[in-house]
């Protein structure tokens, strides 16, 4: 069941904080590599939890991680470490935020050989799901191919965020999507 679809059926206590990921956020383009990066931060702390837990603590890992500043997080000592896994407002886990500062290290190497994350993304444009996760695999920690596959239909690089009949998918359309390039070499 998409996400569009699994929305309309929820209760209206959960339904409000998922409409608004899905409507302004989910699928949509970003340009700004610490919104980039934190997006991939959030679906590697989703790994095993369900997506509500982490819209749910979103403004808490936002504030844990400096606003997800890569250049912050990248000096992050062993004192910021335990900070992290003591802030109950995140997902305590030692991997993930290992994780997140050794790939905040790999994005600042990223932005000097590309000029940026996203241009990193762009030069790596097309590729097959099985194709990326084989690329983050390599370059990053703690990706696996379901955490690949949602951040890059997360930020329009892959398809499949919305429905075809889903009114944010044409407005998504209209800005210009990484997928579009797919699609039109199809």
């Amino acid at each position: 069941m998409s996400y569009c679809r699994y929305i309309e059926l929820m209760d209206e206590g959960r339904k409000s904080l998922h409409k608004d990921y899905h409507d302004y956020h989910y699928g949509f383009p970003i340009h700004d590599d610490n919104e980039l990066f934190g997006r991939l931060l959030l679906e590697i702390n989703q790994a095993g939890l369900s997506w509500e837990t982490i819209l749910k603590k979103e403004s808490s890992f936002r504030k844990a991680y400096d606003n997800y500043d890569i250049r912050k997080i990248a000096a992050y000592t062993e004192m910021d470490r335990e900070r992290l896994m003591a802030d109950s407002g995140i997902i305590r886990n030692r991997l993930k935020i290992n994780a997140a500062i050794e790939n905040a290290k790999t994005i600042l190497r990223l932005q000097e050989e590309y000029n940026s994350f996203e241009k990193w993304l762009e030069y790596n444009h097309p590729k097959t799901k099985e194709e990326w996760t084989k690329l983050f695999k390599k370059t990053f920690r703690f990706t696996g191919g379901e955490i690949v596959n949602e951040f890059l239909m997360s930020i329009g690089y892959l398809p499949g965020a919305h429905d075809e009949d889903c009114p944010v998918y044409a407005e998504i359309a209209k800005r210009n999507p990484m997928w579009k390039s797919l699609r039109s070499q199809e």
